[in-house]
């Protein structure tokens, strides 16, 4: 099956790719990979929340917001690549999720990022991976991710 009739079956639509927030590309093609920057849990251009996980925001509210970091990666990946078909799975996945002092729940929050992409690419979603808690984000976002996908 293919990734956009995947992504069909799930009720998935890709947002529009993210403008960046700084002096960077939202996606990189190199040697087999796409490596995404960055992606902030934007809404059609906004942050849905502010905060750190832990105190303004809930760990749960951060998981969700960890799923729209990741499909605003696979959206920037598939844009650089030439389309959602062109990606056949995911390497690594880096996420950063700014934290309340002595909120250790960094993986949890992360895996909304991670069960996204193995619904979407099965067993091809399997990824290593780093859950980061940090004092700060962009624009005070709650979490953040970075994707190296895989090129078909």
């Amino acid at each position: 099956m293919s990734v956009s009739d995947r992504l069909a079956e799930l009720g998935i639509e890709l947002p529009a790719v993210a403008a960046p927030v700084a002096a960077y590309v939202p996606a990189v093609v190199h040697g087999g990979l796409v490596y995404t920057s960055g992606q902030l849990p934007f809404v059609d251009g906004a942050l849905p929340a502010v905060g750190k996980v832990g105190a303004e925001v809930s760990a749960e509210d951060a998981k969700t917001y960890a799923r729209t970091c990741a499909l605003n990666a696979l959206a920037a990946a598939a844009d650089a690549a030439g389309g959602v078909d062109r990606i056949a799975g995911v390497l690594r996945l880096g996420g950063f999720v700014a934290s309340a002092e002595g909120f250790t729940g960094q993986p949890g929050v992360i895996n909304g990022s991670s069960d996204v992409l193995g619904e979407i690419f099965g067993d091809a979603g399997r990824h290593a991976r780093a859950a980061v808690g940090v004092a700060e984000l962009p624009l005070g976002s709650p979490v953040e991710v970075e994707v190296a996908f895989l090129l078909a």
